[in-house]
């Protein structure tokens, strides 16, 4: 939760430093190459654990269907609201949905493409998204079951919401929550810019 106040925070202060002129206008070329950064690094925190795929490995063969789950849930859901927000394509709404709660690589990604509205759109939509898999993972856990907050979760089981799940789901599925993450991660810059691009 507390992470996900920090990144607001930043975004408010990114606002109004750009509104009152503060700092002159950055080069979209700094956007890029933070995004290749950041990419790179998940990439290498993902890559430098060796024992991560081992325990995929051993992992349920049902369970390796949720992440294939909660991607097409969250497209058709998306899908179903471009019905409610007829000023909005129904690839914005995929490419937003995309996102999957990864809101500092999907709305890089979605401004890149689409402009910062859309962008905008997308980093809020996806906080939002992470908010809701803290606040509500609990409630989640007696209506629906132990799947449903991972789920929710999107991108972010495997890092911001893991110690939650944790908490509320067991410990069985910490590694469910972590392959879950780690696929739906995975999707994120693939969905994005295939939609943000239509």
């Amino acid at each position: 939760m507390r992470g996900s106040l920090i990144i607001v925070a930043f975004f408010v202060a990114g606002i109004i430093v750009g509104v009152t002129h503060l700092l002159p206008p950055i080069n979209s070329n700094i956007s890029y190459i933070t995004l290749c950064a950041l990419i790179f690094l998940v990439g290498f925190m993902i890559g430098n654990d060796a024992e991560i795929f081992k325990k995929f490995r051993r992992l349920n063969r049902l369970y390796m269907l949720l992440p294939l789950m909660t991607i097409t849930g969250t497209l058709a859901g998306c899908a179903i609201t471009t019905m409610l927000l007829p000023h909005r394509s129904l690839s914005d709404c995929l490419a937003v949905g995309s996102g999957m709660g990864y809101y500092s690589l999907s709305s890089v990604l979605i401004t890149q493409y689409k402009g910062a509205e859309l962008g905008t759109v997308a980093l809020l939509a996806n906080i939002v998204r992470e908010v809701i898999t803290l606040l509500g993972a609990p409630l989640m856990v007696r209506w629906f079951g132990k799947l449903a907050p991972i789920s929710v979760g999107g991108a972010t089981t495997m890092d911001t919401t893991l110690p939650i799940l944790t908490r509320t789901c067991g410990k069985d599925f910490v590694i469910v929550s972590i392959f879950h993450g780690f696929i739906v991660d995975f999707s994120v810059p693939l969905l994005v810019t295939f939609f943000a691009s239509c």
